[in-house]
């Protein structure tokens, strides 16, 4: 439905809600100028001799010292929240000689649409897109607006200079959507440029977006009392502002919003109903090649630099896979949306390094930062992650004072680090008298030989990311899209191992209050090896942030040759990572991905088994090209209950040798 002269009703419910914004901006002004023009009166009415009188003198002196403490404190209030930086998405600005056919396709959508074409393009590792105003000095300066802008719907012309907003675009739709897809998804996006130009419309937004920055600028920790103070008066004020304008600026946007889908519905109105679908697909194939694939990737130290290609190849996966997305693979045979980019490997490279950055941190370049093909991602990512797993579980089995087995010490060739070692220390003994599957005690009379009671030095919770690995090698692949209500369970504090002194009996389950309850169904050896790998973890993680923040990293080689790169005058890379995507691991999911990682570590040994990548699930066993299933109940089965049973059977299936060394890094 339409207004009187071809308006949308939204806009204009956006501009009223706009003018609301602005009254309270101005009630603002008019409180802060109210002790002043008191004083004035005072001032004129005893300068005229009609308000004589002591009385009269002290209250024009008071009203004038505090009309001068209100309008400084008013002048900087106004001067914060006028220079205040506003906060702006990290994204990759796509030049327009770069991208002729994208800027010529948003062009023509935006003339069809008769609104304001955008003043640049740019991409974000997010499944979304939006206009983001970036007219503000600290963004660096505006592009000139072109000449053949149209003027703004409902009779006001664009004001001379303004530029247009920037058209933010998520890399996943340009890699996975076909051209027409991408046009109606972008439709309403574009026609949102319409009511943004504006006048009241835009000062609002930047009323609004002010006061956010100042609020941001007062919340920094600062040592000074002084600074303090006048920093929490700062953010009072903005506060009270923010909450009388809340209610009008989310109708404003929604005023916004509403006229520009309804001005859209003209163009591609039935192709975007389709195009919908592939975005609720591309955001759970984008989620899992995120957590699932780059960042076990990027805990080594490597970044992907194909990140859009890969989640195309996730999505195709999907469709295989999925019944309900059959049909989305036949989509392929048209024309990508990628294919308006003049470079799309080099735009995928600079927003595949963007995005680890801004998920798991890390520099620019470096010595231990670099990135990584898919090609190499098995032999540089899945085998070197399982063999420093492997290497780590045997250090702290070192810790624990864990000996070698005698199988071990008399069998020839057995030298090095062994599966066997790992499992026999697992095992729950189930022929003592009281033993029970589930629980074992280190140092009562289910100790095994060759091994002392295990003593775990005390550590803090761990908040590592989930599993390096995803889904554990060997399960089944997954049939669908993540849920995403399913998250990793919050930090635990691992249970006390057991000590020298500990006379407990085999069986018992331990005692202690504060014990972890995802270890409640574990061996007593299981939580405390457990807990030395969360220990050790946490040490590592500590080295490295350490070294990380010692070591200046210095340009990259795409900056310095002019090519595609993060717009880094947009957002500070001293607060990287500004969204990790490192939910923390339990104990128990801790233990289970070392224990997984040296199984596979004795499979490629022992048994010619090769590292590979699943584009759903991550890294991956194969045994002759296909994947290896029923690995994680066997090793969930060692975990919980001490028993090798399972375990042992798959590897005698396989014909992997436990009691054979294998290579660690």
């Amino acid at each position: 439905m339409t207004g009187t002269g071809g308006e949308e009703m939204g806009a204009q419910a956006a501009r009223s809600r706009a003018l609301a914004v602005l009254r309270v901006r101005s009630r603002a002004l008019a409180v802060a100028l109210l002790p002043a023009a008191v004083a004035v009166v005072l001032l004129v009415g005893g300068a005229t001799g009609r308000l004589p009188g002591t009385g009269w003198d002290a209250a024009r002196w008071a009203v004038s010292v505090l009309a001068v403490l209100v309008l400084l404190a008013a002048a900087a209030v106004a001067l914060v929240v006028a220079r205040a930086r506003p906060a702006a998405t990290p994204t990759v600005t796509i030049a327009e000689e770069s991208a002729p056919d994208l800027y010529r396709m948003v062009r023509d959508l935006a003339d069809r649409l008769d609104v304001p074409a955008p003043s640049a393009i740019a991409l974000t590792p997010d499944c979304d897109s939006w206009l983001e105003d970036r007219t503000h000095p600290a963004h660096g300066p505006p592009p000139a607006p072109r000449r053949t802008d149209p003027a703004v719907p409902g009779g006001h012309a664009r004001p001379r200079g303004a530029a247009a907003p920037v058209l933010v675009i998520g890399s996943p739709f340009l890699w996975w959507m076909r051209v027409g897809e991408l046009r109606a998804v972008l439709a309403p996006v574009v026609a949102g440029t319409g009511p943004s130009a504006h006048p009241d419309i835009a000062a609002a937004r930047r009323f609004i977006r002010g006061l956010d920055a100042a609020v941001a600028v007062a919340s920094a920790d600062r040592r000074n009392p002084l600074s303090r103070a006048a920093c929490a008066g700062l953010a009072r004020v903005c506060r009270l502002l923010l909450r009388g304008c809340r209610v009008h600026a989310a109708q404003m946007e929604r005023g916004v919003a509403s006229a520009a889908a309804e001005r859209a519905q003209a163009v591609d109105y039935g192709l975007r109903i389709a195009a919908q679908e592939q975005v609720g697909l591309a955001y759970a194939g984008w989620d899992r090649l995120l957590t699932r694939v780059a960042l076990p990737a990027w805990r080594m130290g490597r970044w992907p630099s194909r990140l859009d290609v890969g989640v195309v190849a996730a999505l195709t996966e999907l469709s295989r896979r999925d019944r309900l997305a059959e049909g989305f693979a036949s989509r392929l045979g048209e024309r990508p949306a990628c294919d308006l980019l003049e470079e799309p490997g080099a735009m995928d490279e600079a927003v595949s390094l963007l995005t680890a950055r801004l998920f798991h941190g890390g520099p620019e370049t470096g010595p231990d930062w670099s990135p990584v093909d898919w090609d190499e991602y098995p032999e540089e990512v899945v085998d070197r992650t399982w063999r420093t797993d492997a290497a780590r579980l045997h250090r702290v089995l070192d810790t624990l004072g864990v000996r070698r087995t005698a199988e071990e010490d008399t069998a020839p060739g057995t030298e090095g680090p062994t599966l066997a070692r790992v499992l026999d220390h697992l095992t729950v003994p189930t022929d003592g008298p009281g033993a029970a599957p589930g629980m074992a005690s280190a140092g009562g009379p289910g100790t095994l030989p060759g091994t002392t009671p295990a003593v775990c030095p005390g550590a803090p919770p761990h908040t590592a990311p989930t599993d390096d690995h995803g889904t554990l090698p060997g399960t089944a692949p997954t049939d669908g899209p993540i849920d995403p209500s399913r998250t990793a369970p919050a930090p635990q504090t691992p249970p006390h191992p057991p000590t020298d002194g500990d006379t407990s009996a085999p069986g018992d389950t331990p005692t202690h209050p504060e014990d972890d309850d995802d270890l409640g169904g574990t061996t007593t050896r299981g939580a405390a090896l457990a807990a030395g790998l969360s220990a050790q973890l946490a040490r590592e993680e500590a080295a490295a942030q350490r070294a990380g923040a010692g070591t200046a990293a210095p340009a990259t080689p795409a900056a310095t040759a002019g090519a595609a790169g993060p717009d880094a005058a947009l957002w500070d890379d001293g607060a990287l990572p500004l969204l990790p995507l490192q939910p923390p691991r339990s104990g128990r999911e801790i233990l289970t991905a070392h224990i997984t990682a040296m199984v596979c570590c004795a499979a490629m040994d022992t048994a010619g088994a090769t590292p590979g990548l699943d584009w759903l699930d991550g890294p991956s066993l194969l045994f002759d090209g296909a994947r290896a299933a029923d690995l994680a109940p066997s090793v969930l089965s060692l975990v919980e209950t001490g028993d090798p049973g399972p375990l042992r059977h798959w590897m005698t299936e396989l014909g992997i040798r436990p009691e054979k060394p294998v290579r660690l890094v």
